[in-house]
């Protein structure tokens, strides 16, 4: 009887360390099991940079989504923005490739817009500014033309 007390208590505490291990992955890989808290809008870039699926997406310094996709499309980059539900974005608003620090990840930053139109799931972001290249910087100073 105390044999089977025991394999009982540690089968239990296998069974609460193997959910909390779960729970943890689930969070720190920011996987999404329920629901779609998120709607998807696209952009178009000239030069995509080093944006990758998973780049964040912020507005004023604030996560608000992710980059889902990019893909290539009429020789242009196109994004796919999941956006999160409770954020909406006017029609006018910007989206601009960004580095943070001198070399550091690529983000997507959204400027908002002023207009009283917002861009439906499925829309497209018009405004967009593409990556600026460090290297293509340098190249100008180098040769004088900036």
């Amino acid at each position: 009887m105390r044999r089977f007390n025991l394999e009982m208590a540690v089968g239990f505490f296998m069974l609460v360390g193997i959910l909390a291990l779960a729970y943890i992955s689930i969070n720190l890989g920011r996987l999404e099991l329920f629901g779609d808290d998120w709607y998807r809008v696209y952009a178009f870039f000239d030069r995509a940079g080093a944006v990758r699926p998973g780049t964040s997406v912020e507005i004023a310094g604030v996560r608000v989504g992710k980059v889902d996709k990019v893909e290539l499309e009429d020789y242009r980059a196109k994004l796919t923005l999941k956006i999160r539900r409770d954020v909406r974005l006017q029609e006018d608003a910007i989206a601009s490739i960004r580095t943070k620090g001198l070399i550091g990840e690529k983000y997507i930053e959204i400027t908002p817009g002023a207009s009283e139109r917002f861009i439906e799931p499925g829309g497209v972001i018009r405004e967009t500014e593409s990556a600026v290249e460090l290297e293509e910087l340098l190249l100008k100073y180098a040769i004088g033309k900036i």
